[in-house]
């Protein structure tokens, strides 16, 4: 080991390194400053920002011997006042979702200002370049960055929070004040008393024999403890949300099925020993062709990757007479449309830490209370309980004697519904006795989380000749990859709205879910919709030129309203406000289209819940003690605000202030099961269910006199509405028991550059406009990503990049004026059934970008758009 000295915040440190760490390293690793975190490794996010002698750097570069002598400056120890107001209007600007980037944002922020007082909304922009935001789209960083500057020259104080006492208050989240400069912790922030940590052996190539796997170089290193593979595991290999058909371990004999497959998981005493000796473990194979596409999986003669094939699933759904729909065409459209896998690029990796039952050693904040005689396994998921059930049945052991405590991930987006490195971790606990930490580097994660689905698209959509669309048919071809996950779920969800939010006729929809050796596929922001709304979206702007109708005229005319018929053959209800959003973006088309500009319009409609006959169901608890209501709900919160949520909610109904209500989510021991935080269900599901329990507290206070003498009581509500399968004969089924829209409007410049994005959503009653405003931000950079330079392509079942920085994800610097147009409420309640009357917003807002983007290119170009992402490609390496 090496000695290093240098200045860390004001402080001379005196440290040791070993070869091959980073600044980074040394900072989390051997000093606990958790103020930089590690989001990429390679640079290219911007996590990890500190300042080296007052200039901008990342740590995650910075090798020990460029240090000595230096002066490394993290986000806790910028100077003042800049750093506490910088901090506390990125708060009350909502810029603070995850909060995984914040701490890098803040260095950037505090150090612009610090050289230019009077900074403009362009170089706010400049100074973000080199620093990602995956959720909030860099609108409400650079607001909060703008007032920061103006609140220090004119020498004001720091403003306040917006009061979090009611449904349709703005609120930030309890926390988000200490998330700005790392206080508030993720999993691989958290150290425990002699914690070991594991590092996962991958498969060197995508379909491959395993002849051997040679543990002994490995074992033969300094702090190297054990190697795990399949014989040491007690219980189920075989794990999956839906289905079980992916192995822990791939074991000797047996063949990997992508380049994600994990072989061993090496355990040591540091992260860096523990990954040196996963680099030494030895691996003989005997590679075979992979299978790298869907046409060559369905081949006959194809290699069957899995016992019943490579066919997962083949949703068909049929409604109305075709014959007759096509009898009555006159305008027909038809093309083929191609979409590529997308990576979800959350800030944080994959990241657990298991503790075995025999543990007794000390828990730091905020987790004073998390020893409880069980194996506890810290997790950023997105579904405490589907995590307990899968790694119980790993370690055979019943589902009460493993814990599940939710540590709020650095985004998600889908990405972090499948077991990843929990169940690793969870194992090496067990057979080890100490608390194991494993978290993926960044090249580890793009290889093994499941990705967006790639899929092809044949569709054809017709009309009749006053433009009254007749039919859709439509054959969706998806590359779920090298396992299940949620793919044939997320190919039903793309079948069912194949038609988007318009009524036609007669439907035939097929959906077919293949099985290849490239990297698994799932759940993703909008679950399948994103990709059939870009083509069935083109199809409608080819028939509004067929009919001589304006693209909104066409929309307005087929949009569906209550009382109309879904695809599925639901008849919607009363709280259907798609044609409010057409309405509300109106005055933008036409005045762009009058001023000669090239614009798009688009539209989407995306179910809330999962619906298609799954149970489905929202669950809280509420305690009161000391005069103030905790509300338990197993919910996750992913930096989508399902904590203010609730927080709001209960306020709302109780008639408390904000500061005398707690949230406690996300643990199997103490909070209900509320299902895994996807399909924009939380608020309307869960936040129903703890309206039904805060209007009962209340009545129960009311009686009582006071909350105060409910001292000890507790008020529990589930609220789960019945849905039904998609192949249902009923007349009227409800497939899904509410559905979001929006529409979004897309203007380009002289060049064919995207330079305003206006989007209205119906999101029924808003429970906190600063959320909301967030969530439609965050979805629409994320659309606008998808539709012009996203595309993380395989070579030979190999992502043909790694590297975080050339994903093509938006900077700060490549994000349009974006104006969110909310409608305001109606006078019904919302979704039938649901006392709170909100709808989810998630999904629906990164949808309609991509379209929208593609409709405006066409008008530009003159060239149809039948393939993302329809800018210039990002190198790769």
């Amino acid at each position: 080991m090496d000695t290093l000295h240098f200045q860390l915040d004001g402080v001379a440190v005196e440290t040791t390194y070993e070869a091959g760490e980073s600044l980074l390293d040394i900072l989390r690793d051997r000093l606990g400053v958790m103020a930089a975190k590690n989001g990429c490794g390679t640079g290219g996010c911007g996590a990890c920002s500190v300042l080296l002698d007052g200039k901008i750097r990342r740590a995650c570069t910075l090798k020990p011997a460029k240090l000595a002598g230096k002066a490394v400056t993290t986000a806790a120890g910028l100077p003042e006042p800049q750093r506490s107001m910088v901090c506390t209007c990125l708060v009350k600007a909502g810029a603070v979702q995850c909060g995984f980037c914040t701490p890098g944002m803040v260095v950037a922020g505090v150090a612009l200002l610090l050289r230019d007082a009077e900074p403009d909304e362009a170089a706010v922009r400049k100074a973000l370049r080199g620093n990602i935001c995956r959720c909030t789209g860099y609108g409400r960083i650079v607001a909060g960055l703008l007032e920061a500057a103006r609140r220090l020259r004119d020498g004001e104080s720091l403003p306040a929070f917006p009061p979090a006492d009611g449904v349709g208050r703005p609120a930030c989240r309890t926390g988000d004040l200490a998330r700005t400069l790392g206080g508030e912790p993720f999993v691989d922030d958290v150290r425990l008393p002699g914690m070991w940590y594991g590092a996962v052996v991958l498969a060197p190539a995508p379909r491959a024999r395993i002849l051997a796997i040679d543990a002994a170089p490995a074992l033969a290193l300094p702090g190297v403890e054990r190697v795990i593979g399949a014989a040491e595991i007690p219980g189920e290999r075989l794990q999956g949300m839906i289905h079980r058909d992916w192995p822990m371990y791939v074991a000797v004999g047996e063949t990997t099925r992508c380049v994600g497959d994990v072989l061993a998981l090496v355990v040591a005493r540091t992260r860096a020993q523990a990954r040196a000796g996963a680099a030494a473990v030895a691996v003989e194979v005997e590679e075979l062709a992979p299978v790298t596409s869907p046409a060559q999986a369905l081949a006959d003669g194809a290699p069957r990757l899995h016992p019943g094939g490579n066919l997962l699933s083949n949703p068909v759904l049929a409604r109305g007479d075709l014959a007759a729909a096509r009898a009555a065409t006159v305008h027909t459209a038809t093309d083929t449309f191609t979409v590529p896998p997308i990576e979800h690029a959350f800030l944080e990796p994959e990241s657990a830490l298991a503790v075995p039952a025999s543990w007794d050693g000390p828990w730091p904040e905020p987790f004073p209370a998390v020893a409880t005689g069980c194996l506890t396994v810290l997790s950023g998921t997105q579904g405490v309980f589907a995590d307990r059930r899968q790694i119980a049945s790993v370690l055979a052991l019943p589902e009460d004697q493993v814990r599940i405590v939710l540590v709020p991930p650095g985004g998600g987006f889908g990405g972090k519904e499948d077991l990843s490195v929990q169940h690793h971790a969870a194992l090496a606990a067990y057979l080890c006795g100490t608390p194991v930490n494993v978290t993926l580097d960044r090249a580890q994660s793009i290889r093994t989380h499941p990705k967006r689905h790639g899929m092809a698209i044949e569709a054809e959509i017709g009309c009749d000749a006053a433009g009254d669309l007749t039919y859709c048919t439509a054959r969706i071809t998806a590359d779920t990859g090298a396992y299940a996950s949620l793919g044939g779920e997320v190919v039903e969800r793309a079948t069912v709205h194949a038609t988007g939010p318009y009524r036609f006729g007669a439907v035939q929809l097929e959906g077919r879910t293949v099985y290849t050796n490239n990297p698994p596929a799932g759940a993703m922001r909008g679950f399948g919709v994103p990709q059939v709304a870009f083509a069935t979206e083109a199809l409608l702007d080819r028939l509004a030129d067929a009919c001589g109708s304006d693209p909104l005229e066409m929309r307005l005319r087929n949009a569906l309203r209550a009382g109309w018929p879904f695809a599925t053959g639901q008849i919607l209800e009363e709280d259907v406000r798609f044609v409010d959003t057409l309405e509300a973006v109106r005055d933008i088309f036409e005045q762009a289209r009058a001023a000669g500009k090239a614009v798009g319009i688009a539209s989407a409609i995306k179910n809330v819940g999962i619906g298609v006959g799954v149970p489905d169901f929202g669950r809280v608890r509420l305690e009161v003690r000391g005069g103030r209501v905790t509300v338990y709900s197993g919910a996750a919160c992913m930096g989508q605000g399902i904590e203010q949520v609730l927080r709001n909610v209960t306020c709302g109904a109780v008639g408390c202030p904000a500061g005398d209500v707690d949230v406690v989510l996300g643990d199997t021991a103490t909070t209900p099961d509320a299902g895994v935080t996807t399909a924009s269900r939380q608020t309307f599901l869960t936040g129903t269910a703890c309206r039904m329990a805060a209007q009962e507290l209340a009545a129960a206070a009311a009686v009582a006199g006071s909350l105060t003498a409910l001292e000890g009581r507790e008020f529990a509500a589930e609220y789960g509405p019945t849905t039904h399968a998609i192949t249902d004969p009923d007349p009227d089924p409800r497939s899904h028991v509410a559905f979001g829209f929006a529409t979004q409007v897309a203007v380009l410049d002289d060049d064919g550059a995207v330079e305003r994005l206006v989007t209205a959503v119906d999101v029924g009653r808003v429970v906190n406009p600063l959320g909301v405003l967030g969530q439609v931000e965050g979805g629409t950079a994320m659309g606008l990503g998808y539709a012009l330079s996203e595309d993380l392509a395989y070579d030979g079942g190999w992502p043909a990049t790694t590297n975080y920085a050339k994903l093509g994800l938006p900077r700060a610097t490549d994000m349009p004026a974006m104006e969110i147009r909310v409608l305001p409420p109606a006078e019904h309640d919302g979704p039938s059934g649901s006392s709170l009357g909100a709808k989810g917003v998630g999904e629906v807002s990164a949808i309609p970008t991509a379209p929208a983007v593609a409709a405006a290119l066409r008008v530009h170009t003159g060239l149809p758009m039948t393939t993302l992402p329809l800018g210039k490609k990002k190198g790769r390496s």
